[in-house]
């Protein structure tokens, strides 16, 4: 299967990154394709400028001058989203969000013409994903579980999973929430380690 990752974490020695080599590991152990986009590294420019905005509003009626209107590297990352059967996001959750580099991503990759059309009405999204069979999101976080869940409302599942995927009919969706990461002892961090790889060689 092919599967992109779309990783966005700064610092190399984050729980993250180790995150990251236990996904990569999984999915390798199972000769599944794996095709990494790391958002810092490639250096990403997160923000909808004037020229963003104009493609988003021309993709329905204009979508020849709208994908023209896209930058380089965004179209880079349409081609290999494109390609994927499955999607894995790896990010912290910061003050109860992703970071800047993942929702740029959602708004400039996510996008009409590229992820998703509307029905002829404008009044509902059609995926244009035809091989995405699933989205993944693992994340980490410093808040209580249950904190996030009841005071906060879950809001990065309901943003990305719902607000975003479920939008665009993507059936087979699923969160890895890590919590209270900093305050963990060293064995369960290397326990979550070994499940996140163990889940991840038997993605269908």
């Amino acid at each position: 299967m092919r599967v992109l990752i779309v990783f966005n974490h700064p610092y190399e020695g984050s729980y993250c990154n180790a995150v990251l080599g236990s996904v990569m590991k999984g999915l390798l152990s199972n000769d599944h394709e794996v095709d990494l986009i790391h958002l810092d590294k490639d250096e990403f420019d997160p923000v909808m400028r004037s020229k963003d905005l104009k493609a988003f509003v021309s993709a329905r009626t204009q979508p020849q001058q709208s994908a023209e209107l896209l930058d380089p590297q965004v179209q880079n990352y349409k081609e290999r989203l494109q390609r994927a059967e499955h999607i894995i996001f790896i990010f912290p959750i910061w003050w109860e969000l992703m970071p800047a580099l993942t929702k740029g991503f959602i708004d400039k990759v996510i996008f009409p013409g590229i992820a998703y059309d509307y029905n002829e009405h404008g009044t509902r999204m059609l995926c244009k994903l035809s091989g995405l069979r699933g989205v993944t999101m693992i994340t980490t976080m410093n808040t209580p579980s249950i904190a996030y869940r009841l005071i906060f409302g879950n809001a990065i599942k309901k943003a990305l999973l719902t607000g975003t995927f479920w939008k665009m009919g993507v059936k087979n969706r699923n969160w890895i929430n890590l919590t209270y990461v900093k305050f963990c002892k060293e064995s369960k961090r290397k326990k979550w380690l070994s499940e996140i790889q163990r889940s991840m060689a038997k993605l269908a």
